[in-house]
Formats: C-alpha cells, sequence, structure tokens
C-alpha cells in the first residue's frame, strides 16, 4: 500500500478524505476521549462498554494495552481507569508546540496582571472550547486550573464569540441537546441565533452567569483566520461589574486581541478577514 506521500492526490481513488477508517484506532481514541470526558471521575469496565457500545471482552483487551503503555491508569483493584500519564505528554507537546499558543499567553498574562480579573485562551473544537491558556485573577482563586479543560461553546463567551462568525452554519458545533449549567444558560436554539446576532452587532459576547452563577465572562474572536477558531474571554465576579467596569475590560481586551493578531502567523489555507466581526 502506498505511503500518503506517494498517493496522487489528484485521484479521486487515492484523495486522503477517502481513506478508510481504521476501527482499532477508531475504538482507541473513542475510549481516550470517554476518559477525558469524566475528568477526575474513573470509569469501571461495564461504564465502558456501555459508553462505547462494545462488547466488555474487547474494550478489556484494549484497556489492558493502554494500561500497559501509560495511557490509561487504574486503581489498585485493577477496576477502575482514567487517562494515564502519556496522555499528559501528549497535551504538553501540544502545548508547547502550538504557535498561537506561545504568542498568546504572555499577552493573556499582561492583559490579566493589567486588569485583575481571569483572562482565557481557547479554541473551538467540534462543540466545545478547549481551554489553552489562562492567566487567573490575584482577586480569587479556583481549585482548580483550566488549562486543557472543556466547556460547551454555546453557554462560553469565547464559544458564542466563534459561532457568531459561523451563523447560518453553527449546527456542526452544537450538540444534540442543550444541556443547562445554570439556571442562565441559553438552551433554546432560536434564542441561541438571536443572542449570536446581538454578538455580532456589539463586536462581543457575553456569557451572562451562563456556567457559573456569580461570574460573568466577555469573548472575543482571534482574527488571523477565517472564520475565527480562536478566541480571548475575561472572567468577572458580578460583584466587580461596577457602572462603566465592562467598557473598560472590553477596550482592554480589543488592545490585546489587536497584539495577538500582529503576531501570530496567518492561516493561509483560509480566506483571513480583518475588518471585525
Amino acid at each position: 500500500m502506498a505511503e500518503p506521500e506517494d498517493l496522487d492526490v489528484e485521484s479521486g481513488a487515492d484523495r486522503l478524505p477517502g481513506v478508510r477508517e481504521v476501527k482499532s484506532a477508531a475504538r482507541t481514541v473513542e475510549l481516550l476521549e470517554l476518559l477525558a470526558s469524566r475528568q477526575n471521575r474513573p470509569a469501571r469496565l461495564r461504564e465502558l462498554s456501555e459508553g462505547l457500545g462494545a462488547p466488555r471482552s474487547s474494550i478489556y483487551a484494549l484497556i489492558r494495552t493502554l494500561v500497559e503503555r501509560g495511557w490509561v491508569r487504574t486503581d489498585p483493584t485493577g477496576t477502575q481507569y482514567s487517562i494515564g500519564i502519556r496522555a499528559l505528554l501528549a497535551g504538553t507537546t501540544y502545548l508547547d508546540t502550538d504557535p498561537y499558543v506561545r504568542i498568546a499567553a504572555p499577552h493573556i498574562n499582561e492583559l490579566g496582571a493589567a486588569l485583575g480579573e481571569t483572562i482565557h485562551f481557547g479554541r473551538l473544537d467540534r462543540v466545545d472550547i478547549v481551554y489553552l491558556a489562562t492567566k487567573e485573577s490575584t482577586q480569587y482563586m479556583r481549585p482548580f486550573s483550566r488549562v486543557g479543560r472543556t466547556l460547551p461553546a454555546f453557554s462560553t463567551s469565547m464559544g458564542k464569540a466563534l459561532l457568531a462568525e459561523r451563523l447560518g452554519a453553527i449546527d456542526p458545533h452544537l450538540p444534540d441537546q442543550l444541556t443547562p449549567l445554570t439556571p442562565n444558560t441559553i438552551i433554546e436554539k432560536e434564542a441561541l441565533v438571536a443572542d449570536l446576532r446581538r454578538t455580532r452587532e456589539r463586536g462581543y459576547s457575553i456569557d451572562n452567569e451562563e456556567n457559573y452563577v456569580g461570574v460573568v465572562c466577555f469573548g472575543l474572536p482571534l482574527r488571523y483566520a477565517s472564520p475565527a477558531a480562536d478566541a480571548i474571554s475575561c472572567s468577572v465576579p458580578v460583584t466587580r461589574l461596577r457602572d462603566g467596569r465592562e467598557r473598560e475590560i472590553i477596550a482592554a481586551m480589543e488592545q490585546t486581541r489587536l497584539a495577538i493578531e500582529q503576531m501570530a502567523p496567518v492561516d493561509l489555507a483560509a480566506p483571513v478577514d480583518f475588518t471585525g466581526i
């Protein structure tokens, strides 16, 4: 079989999108993603089997291989499984080698220090926002780092900033059911679309206590690709949103966005529009 570099990309039969999926590889990825989605909740073999819709025997053989290779870890009883240290090493390599993370990180650190609020840099991944860099506020601390975690795009300020650039084509970035995280989460699609239209008109997105009660977030897309895939956000406790504070935050975020965009490599594979949302 020809290696990818030997394939005739002009030939319809050999075009990479038509390459047959390798079931064992797909199952391995699905298993790791399922474990990752549970965050700090270990899973038993029965839960993994049911979650993947596969026989326990095949899942057990796969998971034992992953345990031996360090991609999955198990408890002393050998009955509960979670993500292993090799996944951390792969994730760290991704962060270390991504040019946009390297450029954005010092800028969001400066912005966080200037505003005294928590600043995030994230990327749209299907229906989620993946947090790739965070500068925590010095005013309050959370019990965990956000980096590497995900939240639904439809309920986050970064996600809504990026979905607003995709109006008319947001379905691939929405889960089958919009599940509320707080009483303020928008879970009706028509209401979400209306909110995204307001985001385009306003120029920035707002997460109005839709992920955490008591915290409002503002988001801006980073426009080095079109449509944008990366964004920044600022999280602010409601108690600190005094008169004029929102405008002050947005003005500082816009300056940071411009600084990041001026340094970022442009994605030449996509048309880029720097004229605004």
